[in-house]
Order: C-alpha cells, then sequence, then structure tokens
C-alpha cells in the first residue's frame, strides 16, 4: 500500500499533581495529539515542532527521550502518522485561529492522565499513548 500522506505530531506530557498528563486535542468528536502534514523539505521532526506550536501555542518542548518516534499503521486512505515524546512546564494551551480555515483547528484541549486519554483517544492512538507511558514510566 502507497502512503498518501505523511504527518508528524507529539505526545506531550507534563508532571502535575504527583504524575504525568497527557494533552489531547478535540476536533468535532475526534480526540488526537497534535500533529500535521509534512511540509517538502521539512524532517518528521521538524513537522511535529511547528504543528505542535501552532496548534497549542506551546514553545517549551524538552525530549528527554531523545528523537524517539513511533508510527501509526496506515488509516484513512493510507495517510501514516508519527508521534515523538516531548515534556513541558507548561499548562496553558493556547488553540489559535487557523488562517486557512478562519478559527482553531481543535475546538478543546485536556491534560489528562493516560487512562482518561485512553478512554478518549481512537485505538490508533490507544497504541501510542502505551508507547509514551511505558516511556514516561522509565524516567520516573
Amino acid at each position: 500500500m502507497e502512503i498518501a500522506q505523511k504527518s508528524a505530531g507529539i505526545v506531550i506530557v507534563r508532571h502535575a499533581e504527583m504524575e504525568y498528563q497527557f494533552l489531547i486535542l478535540r476536533a468535532y468528536r475526534n480526540w488526537d495529539f497534535p500533529k500535521g502534514l509534512v511540509e517538502p523539505g521539512e524532517s518528521f521532526l521538524q513537522t511535529a515542532i511547528r504543528e505542535t506550536t501552532e496548534e497549542t501555542g506551546l514553545s517549551d518542548l524538552r525530549f528527554p527521550w531523545d528523537q524517539v518516534f513511533i508510527e501509526t499503521a496506515p488509516y484513512a486512505k493510507g495517510k501514516i502518522a508519527r508521534f515523538y515524546l516531548a515534556e513541558t512546564a507548561e499548562g496553558e494551551v493556547h488553540l489559535a485561529v487557523n488562517p486557512d480555515l478562519g478559527r482553531p483547528e481543535h475546538h478543546e484541549y485536556r491534560w489528562v492522565r493516560h487512562e482518561a486519554a485512553a478512554l478518549l483517544l481512537p485505538e490508533r492512538l490507544r497504541l501510542v499513548l502505551a508507547w509514551a507511558l511505558e516511556l514516561v514510566s522509565r524516567k520516573r
């Protein structure tokens, strides 16, 4: 199967209330991590950082797990998404207006424990969440 589109994003965690919380974003009924399409000349990591900053306003992203990543299985006509894991101390997310849409891409954000994220995310992203949780758990 040929990959129709490539996207990249970041699973963002922050340490709050004595535990790690994950940032998830909602567009309509769909929950996801910040991500977007790879533009020509951009690396996956550059795309992930750019899209995360554009979609959340978060700029204090640290990569204590280096540049490890996980990719989703192909979905939605062959699209794949590559996710990195980053940590931030910031908690305030700003859902900026996308100039192409004239509104924010997402309707809501939540910082949640992994159990709550697992209930909201689709199955393909629950695998990404489990991968991130395993890495975060090793750091404690």
